[in-house]
């Protein structure tokens, strides 16, 4: 049987993961590739707040279709959903 897992601490990830390949590291001094999870925090809350925006006014609007509304507060769900979970993962220490 395995071991049971530790939890992996901010020197763990600086260090780099076990089973870790970067095909690209040391290629004419290139420091090792990292993980982008700053630009994804930023690009998930834009998109939460431009979904739920675009569907309020979307609604506001006379005579206009819901499902394009519906279809934007989707999207801006699941825009929190991502939000959260790369804001957990940086809490956590990994870096990016």
């Amino acid at each position: 049987m395995s071991e049971p897992r530790r939890r992996r601490s901010r020197e763990d990830y600086q260090r780099g993961l076990p089973d870790h390949h970067d095909p690209t590291a040391g290629i004419g001094g290139a420091p090792p590739a990292r993980s982008a999870l700053t630009l994804r925090l930023v690009l998930a809350a834009f998109g939460l707040v431009f979904c739920l925006g675009a569907g309020l006014l979307w609604l506001s609007g006379d005579d206009l279709p819901a499902w394009p509304a519906v279809v934007l507060f989707v999207l801006a769900a699941a825009a929190a959903v991502d939000l959260v979970v790369v804001a957990r993962r940086k809490m956590r220490g990994e870096p990016g």
